[in-house]
This record gives C-alpha cells, structure tokens and sequence, in this order.
C-alpha cells in the first residue's frame, strides 16, 4: 500500500503551504545556492537535483532523490545551531538520504572542490561529465 494507513503520501501530509515556501526559497537563494545550483546541473545532469525540496517538517537545500543524497549549504548562522542542524542529519538520514554539508566560503571559494566531494557520494552512473 502506498502511504500510510488512510492512504496519504508523505507530500500529501504536508502543509498546504509547503509549496509556496519552497517557492519563496528557491526565489530568495543565495549566490552560494544560486552557484552550487548551476554546478550541479552542469556537472550531474543524471542525477536530477531538485532545489529546497520539503522533507518533513525541513527543507532540504538540494536533493537527489535517485542518489539519495541532500546537499546542505551553510551560513555562519549554522555555527551558533549545530544542536538544531545535528536533529534535522538525523530526520533527514532516517528518511534514507545520505546529507552532505558545505560552508557558504567553501562553496564561493572552491566550487570545483564541493563538486568533486559530491561526485565522491555518487554512483557512477550519475556522476556525468566527471565520469572515469
């Protein structure tokens, strides 16, 4: 059976205004995502990343649902939350997905870098253009 004991989805149990806050975020991105957004296209086209993609109660800032994986870029404001981030790892890896972190500075500085990690998370097949 599809979804839980009455038959809904984990996206239909969402909020309904889940949609427009993932809108509002992918909108308000900033250069970091905007970057990191442009990279992974271009360098995993196969692997589908989709941009704040709603997870629960979080936002994931970008997600491979065929890969599993979520990528999570942060800001300095990350560092005064790390109890709040360390809850929202553990949400998102018990829903299956492995999460990869990266600081803004990271990303800004060494996007070959943060490319390079990730093709490290994923499976040949989706890793394109950085294949072999």
């Amino acid at each position: 059976m599809r979804g839980n004991a009455d038959g809904l989805t984990k996206r239909q149990l969402l909020p309904s205004s889940t949609p427009a806050r993932s809108r509002d975020l992918r909108k308000n991105a900033g250069d970091p995502e905007r970057v990191v957004r442009r990279a992974l296209r271009e360098a995993f086209p196969e692997a589908r990343f989709r941009h704040q993609v709603p997870m629960g109660r979080y936002h994931a800032d970008f997600c491979s649902h065929g890969a599993k994986l979520i990528i999570e870029i942060d800001d300095a404001t990350h560092a005064e939350r790390r109890d709040r981030d360390e809850a929202r790892t553990r949400f998102l890896e018990g829903e299956g997905s492995r999460v990869v972190r990266f600081w803004n500075n990271d990303v800004m500085g060494n996007v070959e870098g943060v490319i390079a990690t990730i093709a490290d998370h994923l499976p040949d097949e989706m890793k394109g253009a950085l294949r072999g």
